[in-house]
C-alpha cells in the first residue's frame, strides 16, 4: 500500500479502532508484551497506532514508540498522558522506512500487524535490522498468507481490497526474513484459531552477519 492510502485507510479507522482490529489482535499484543517485558533496555514500537499495547509494557523499559498516522497517534498520546506511562519516552510521527534513529540504538524493535500494511515492508525490515542492536531481538507479529486450503482461497479473495480493509491479506512470510543481520530465532502462530503468527528474529554482530 502507499503511504498515502495507509494514512487516509488509519484516518477512518483511528475513532473505531481499540474496539474493531483491536480487540481481534488482543492476544497477540498480549503475549508479544509479555515476552518483551522479560527483556531489559530501549524498546521501539514500529506502528504504534493508537497505543493500545502501551500500558503492558513494564516500567523497567524504555519504549519509544512510532506511526505515519497523525490520527492514531493523537489516541496514543492521550492514552500516555491519562495512565502516567512515564516509561513511555517518546511517542513520534515517522515512515518506517527511513527512522530517525541512531544505529544499534535499541534492545527490542517491535512491529505488530504492521508489515502486510507499509509500503515496501522490506525496506522497514532493513531500518528494524539497522536501528536493533547486535544481540538484541526483532519481533513480527502478523498474518501471514497460506499455501493452500481454506484459508488460502479467502487471502486470495481479499487480495483486492487491501486498500479498504486496510492490510495484504495474501502477504508472504519470506518478505521479511531477508535481512543478512538478522537470524530467525522461532516462528510461532498465536491466537485466535493461529490466524496470526509470532516471527522473533536476532540481530548478529558485525562478524557473524558478514560470514
Amino acid at each position: 500500500m502507499e503511504l498515502a492510502a495507509v494514512k487516509t485507510s488509519y484516518k477512518y479507522w483511528a475513532p473505531i479502532y481499540d474496539y474493531t482490529f483491536g480487540a481481534i489482535t488482543r492476544a497477540g499484543r498480549r503475549r508479544t508484551v509479555d515476552y518483551v517485558n522479560t527483556r531489559s533496555g530501549r524498546v521501539l514500537e514500529i506502528g504504534v497506532g493508537t497505543g493500545l499495547s502501551l500500558h503492558r509494557y513494564g516500567r523497567h523499559l524504555e519504549v519509544m514508540g512510532i506511526d505515519v498516522s497523525p490520527d492514531m497517534l493523537d489516541k496514543a498520546r492521550q492514552k500516555v498522558a491519562e495512565k502516567g506511562l512515564t516509561h513511555v519516552t517518546r511517542i513520534s510521527e515517522m515512515d518506517a522506512r527511513t527512522l530517525s534513529f541512531p544505529d544499534d540504538h535499541f534492545d527490542t524493535v517491535v512491529a505488530m500487524y504492521l508489515v502486510s500494511v507499509v509500503p515496501e515492508p522490506e525496506r522497514v525490515l532493513a531500518e528494524m535490522a539497522r536501528v536493533c542492536k547486535p544481540g538484541g531481538e526483532v519481533l513480527i507479529v502478523n498474518h501471514f498468507a497460506r499455501d493452500k486450503g481454506v484459508l488460502a482461497a479467502i487471502e486470495r479473495l481479499f487480495a483486492p481490497l487491501a486498500h479498504i480493509i486496510g492490510w495484504h491479506s495474501d502477504f508472504a512470510m519470506e518478505r521479511v526474513l531477508g535481512a543478512d543481520a538478522l537470524e530467525t530465532v522461532s516462528v510461532q502462530d498465536i491466537a485466535p484459531f493461529g490466524l496470526f503468527t509470532f516471527l522473533k528474529q536476532r540481530k548478529l554482530n558485525a562478524e557473524s552477519a558478514a560470514a
